[in-house]
């Protein structure tokens, strides 16, 4: 279980910056955020707006795996609601089962 991470595609200051994400993560509805690749090593610490959040884990993950409970810690209601929220950010994006992201869980410090 303990598999090396691959190297970081982007750096954890990229985690989140959509206003509306950031928000989420400010007044507690957002505890993870899903990307294409890995912004975040576990430890690393994410700062926003003078708050301090460490990342605690990071793993790959499928659209098809998702569950309402992993769209809550997205600050979404449901599957459904995060689905349409990250269609309507990237326009054209096919909804695919097998397509994997990577899964940053993160807590304030």
């Amino acid at each position: 279980m303990n598999t090396p991470l691959p190297p970081k595609t982007c750096s954890i200051d990229r985690l989140v910056t959509k206003e509306e994400d950031v928000q989420r993560v400010l007044n507690g509805t957002k505890t993870a955020t899903r990307r294409n690749g890995r912004y975040a090593d576990p430890g690393e610490i994410m700062e926003l707006q003078g708050k301090r959040y460490e990342v605690y884990a990071v793993y790959e993950q499928t659209l098809g795996e998702l569950t309402d409970a992993d769209a809550q810690t997205e600050g979404f209601a449901n599957v459904e609601e995060y689905k349409q929220y990250i269609l309507s950010l990237h326009a054209g994006m096919p909804w695919l089962p097998q397509m994997k992201m990577w899964v940053h869980q993160f807590r304030l410090v």
